[in-house]
């Protein structure tokens, strides 16, 4: 028996006691492959020498002041490389926690800007469908996850939601990739128009959607029209890169890839590299500087942000990325990885598609290849890949969920950047016989 009130209460989970490099050992000194980082957390792999170094120095020297007395060195550094990376200076940086801190962050950061700004009445968040933002009450509000919202159907905030940008579902047979852009773009303006633009803060999305949908980017020209329509209506924008940040995709920011830059991003999985908590929500000069001349300032606060020894691990990731040059090396192995994928799994009758950029790669699953059918029972075979793979040895992200919510069926991959070529080949045995063990060959 366990006294651990787990994420599931009917799962007897293997006790993770070690890890190295990309893989992680249970009690019985059984091996586990990590090809998704946890959740696109472990960016460098388990146990980075780099990282734990860095800590060990921290910690030495001062694990913790609390914020509202003091700053830390480590809080300060980060911020100077998080806001440089971002590109714009006057930007700052709020460390938090985890992901939904960053984005409740983001959220406050939205409402209170309007109010100070003196339109009180800017209080609606514009997110997209089968998307993820958190699990905390405003994040879990502006999520279009139906299974997730469904827990707490009566609880959360119902603001408008549109549409995510994705071609393997939606583009229409007879256009081109720019055209159904710019039609999935036109549905923001259309929802802020029917709203009333006066009521509108921001619109949030993920520039290469996760969790929720596995590994969409959107479609060329899609974020330069909504970073377009945003300014047209003066509505924030708020790029959520809590998984596909910090270099995942190939550059620091998947927004850079994109077109557009936002008025506030999200980070949080792989800033830590999973060797400590952290998160980061970055926030334009403008904003910044409103709040600074602000006589209100911005309220808000946690215990632990800023925390000394996670915001070292974090300089300690961003440090070993440059000085390693992983964000070429993330982009030369995805190649090479999407490749491997499509050459081992093309073929399958259950594998509809096949997406990625750089180490955020995704298996979109169907019932039926030729009519893209959805899974009446998605949730659970998610849940049988997860187990086949483990006990394959292999740690992937299977997700999703039934058609009846108009989920599809995935598995995420998002090994750490330190991936070789051997560990890729491992995988493609291991995902192969994981899911010949679930849907046949």
């Amino acid at each position: 028996m366990t006294a651990v009130f787990s994420r599931d209460l009917h799962h007897d989970y293997p006790v993770a006691v070690r890890g190295g490099g990309m893989y992680l050992y249970d009690q019985h000194d059984r091996e586990y492959l990590d090809m998704c980082g946890g959740a696109a957390v472990s960016s460098l792999g388990h146990q980075h020498p780099a990282i734990v170094n860095a800590i060990q120095k921290q910690v030495e020297t001062m694990a913790f002041a609390h914020t509202a007395f003091f700053s830390n060195e480590p809080q300060e550094q980060l911020a100077t490389m998080l806001v440089d990376a971002f590109g714009e200076p006057g930007a700052r940086a709020y460390f938090a926690s985890g992901g939904s801190e960053a984005n409740e962050t983001a959220l406050k950061v939205a409402w209170q800007y309007w109010r100070a700004r003196a339109q009180p009445t800017k209080i609606k968040i514009i997110s997209r469908t089968h998307s993820y933002h958190g699990n905390t009450f405003g994040a879990l509000s502006v999520s279009g996850h139906p299974a997730r919202r469904s827990i707490m159907p009566n609880l959360l905030l119902n603001w408008p939601r549109i549409e995510p940008c994705y071609a393997y579902r939606f583009q229409h047979p007879d256009e081109t990739e720019e055209e159904y852009g710019e039609r999935a773009a036109k549905t923001l303006e259309t929802t802020i128009l029917q709203e009333g633009p006066e009521t509108i803060a921001a619109f949030i999305a993920e520039p290469v959607v996760g969790a929720s949908l596995g590994v969409v980017s959107a479609a060329k020209g899609y974020f330069a029209k909504i970073r377009a329509i945003c300014d047209k209506y003066d509505i924030l924008l708020i790029a959520d890169e809590v998984m596909c940040g910090s270099g995942r995709t190939g550059t620091f920011f998947a927004f850079e890839q994109e077109s557009f830059h936002p008025d506030v991003v999200t980070l949080a999985k792989g800033l830590g590299g999973g060797h400590q908590p952290l998160a980061a929500t970055i926030v334009s000069a403008k904003i910044s500087n409103f709040f600074t001349a602000s006589s209100t300032g911005f309220a808000h606060g946690h215990t632990y942000i800023g925390h000394a020894a996670a915001c070292s691990a974090g300089v300690a990731v961003m440090q070993t990325i440059e000085r390693q040059n992983l964000l070429a090396a993330v982009q030369a192995k995805g190649i090479k990885f999407g490749a491997m994928l499509k050459d081992t799994l093309t073929e399958h009758p259950n594998v509809g598609d096949i997406r990625g950029r750089g180490l955020f790669w995704a298996i979109e699953l169907v019932e039926n290849k030729a009519e893209k059918t959805l899974f009446a029972n998605g949730a659970d075979l998610a849940k049988q890949l997860k187990n086949a793979a483990m006990q394959h040895g292999l740690m992937c992200y299977p997700g999703g969920g039934n058609a009846g919510d108009g989920l599809n069926c995935h598995i995420l991959l998002a090994p750490p950047y330190i991936a070789e070529q051997h560990h890729m080949d491992q995988a493609m045995t291991k995902l192969t016989a994981t899911i010949t063990e679930v849907f046949g060959a």
